[in-house]
């Protein structure tokens, strides 16, 4: 009787165990396209409209969506115990995941008012890590044209030295999942964000993009990754 007693037990649990996940995944929060705070056009000539609208409406709308319907698979895949599809949504998560985060902060770190050089806390990091403003522009142009195929160049913060580095990730790898460096400012090159304007003319699409970048933005990065 005991036994029947403890058998009853364990499936009431794991009845109960199975619909709280449930629970769960039906109210995870869905990842949505992040508004831009200005227009597709603000950043003409130096990106123009056409490739704002598409890489945002598109482009990120489809890492946005995709990224919902493979977290809602793996919640599947959770509840079941499916450790082999689990596994299969690992690339899946990585790389919808990544575009989605890489081009938040991406939006956030261009503006129609940005360029030009800065001051205060980056500045001083910059000069220490790089020797000059000059200096980190060129380093970093040189790093982001030189990404073989897709990719993005970044700007990191590295909390354990306290140094800002430049970074080139593959694809949508999102850079503090794959190197632990702090995203400051990320510079897209994926053929989508400058072929329609550029063509296959990177080098003059990371030259003009300094002109929109919105530093205000970036030393708020470092002064929230050094917290």
């Amino acid at each position: 009787m005991n036994m029947l007693c403890r058998v009853g037990q364990i499936r009431r649990c794991a009845a109960s165990l199975s619909q709280t996940l449930n629970q769960v995944a039906a109210s995870r929060q869905k990842h949505t396209l992040p508004d831009l705070t200005y227009d597709y056009g603000a950043l003409e000539p130096h990106i123009n409209a056409e490739i704002m609208q598409l890489h945002h409406s598109k482009h990120h709308a489809t890492y946005v969506n995709n990224l919902n319907v493979t977290e809602e698979k793996y919640q599947e895949a959770l509840a079941k115990g499916d450790v082999t599809a689990q596994v299969a949504l690992q690339p899946a998560l990585k790389f919808n995941g990544g575009g989605h985060v890489n081009h938040t902060i991406f939006w956030t770190n261009l503006s129609p008012n940005g360029g030009g050089e800065l001051q205060g806390e980056l500045m001083e990091a910059i000069k220490r890590d790089f020797g000059s403003f000059q200096a980190m522009k060129e380093k970093m142009s040189a790093a982001t044209v030189a990404v073989q195929g897709s990719g993005w160049g970044w700007l990191g913060y590295d909390k354990e030295s306290g140094r800002l580095r430049i970074a080139a990730c593959a694809n949508q790898d999102p850079l503090q999942g794959t190197t632990g460096l702090i995203p400051l400012l990320g510079i897209d090159v994926w053929e989508h964000a400058y072929y329609l304007q550029y063509k296959n003319v990177r080098p003059d699409y990371v030259k003009a993009i300094w002109n929109v970048i919105n530093w205000e933005n970036v030393s708020g990065r470092l002064q929230a990754a050094k917290k």
